[in-house]
Parts: structure tokens; C-alpha cells; sequence
């Protein structure tokens, strides 16, 4: 079944890995540099495969990563979230209302303020999500990280 995933999603760039029976597909999507500091925004999607059940468990999840140092808060870039001088982002949020969570749509609006990219994640659900089906597959989308 892997291999019929593996198959369905060639056409796309990017690099497979596997790890204790899940198979992670990634795909570095945009890419920024700007002065001494570098951006890069990469899709990864998750597969697990469960022949005896007869399902496909999928999840995905844009990854940002950075290295560099910012133009220290305000600047013309867009860095505004900056601390001076470092290349760190300042975030809070509560955790007494549960866990911290959100799906792929939300996380693109998000990174789309700072990169331009068109990457049709729902693309790569889709064929996962047929290539299960046509096999006889029942296919779990989850939020949460395929373990």
C-alpha cells in the first residue's frame, strides 16, 4: 500500500523517510533569505499504514525553521515580531484551556503574511485519500501527529 502512496505522489518534490513504521513525505515549499538571516517554510505529511485494519492514518503540517539574524523589531522586512539583534519570534498563548492545537488551513494562513508560495496541500490529502480507497483502505485524517 505504501508503495501505491509513494506512487500517487511523484509528480511532487520532496523526499521520503521512514521511522518505526510511519512514513513521513517532506517538501521544502518556499524559501526566503534576506540579509544574514534565512526562512524556510516545508510541508510534511505523515503516513501509517495498517494492513491487518485495513486503514491509512494521515496527518500533515507546515514546518517553519529559520537561522540568522533579524533586522531587530519594525523593520522594513516585516520582522516586527523580532527580538532586537536575535534571530527569535516572541509568542504566548494559554495552555489552561487545553492542549494547543490547530489543522493545516489555519497554519497556511498564518505562514502565507510571510511567504508566497502556491502548494496545494488538499492536492496531496486527496490522492492519499483515493489511493486508500481504490485499495480497499480506509483513510483517518488526523490533527494530531501519526505515531
Amino acid at each position: 500500500m505504501i508503495e501505491d502512496i509513494k506512487k500517487a505522489l511523484e509528480s511532487y518534490e520532496g523526499d521520503w523517510n521512514e521511522k518505526k513504521g510511519v512514513y513521513e513525505f517532506k517538501s521544502t515549499i518556499a524559501e526566503r533569505k534576506a540579509f544574514l538571516s534565512k526562512k524556510k517554510l516545508t510541508y510534511s505529511a505523515k503516513v501509517r499504514v495498517d494492513d491487518d485494519a485495513k486503514s491509512v492514518k494521515f496527518s500533515e503540517m507546515l514546518i517553519e525553521a529559520g537561522s540568522g539574524l533579524s533586522s531587530g523589531g519594525g523593520g522594513f522586512d516585516g520582522d516586527s515580531g523580532m527580538s532586537a539583534g536575535f534571530g527569535f519570534k516572541k509568542e504566548s498563548y494559554n495552555t489552561m484551556s487545553g492542549a494547543r492545537e490547530g489543522n493545516i488551513e489555519e497554519q497556511s494562513n498564518l505562514f502565507g503574511k510571510n511567504f508566497e508560495y502556491k502548494f496545494n496541500y488538499k492536492e496531496i490529502r486527496s490522492k492519499v485519500d483515493a489511493t486508500a480507497k481504490k485499495a480497499g483502505y480506509k483513510f483517518e485524517y488526523q490533527i494530531l501527529p501519526v505515531r
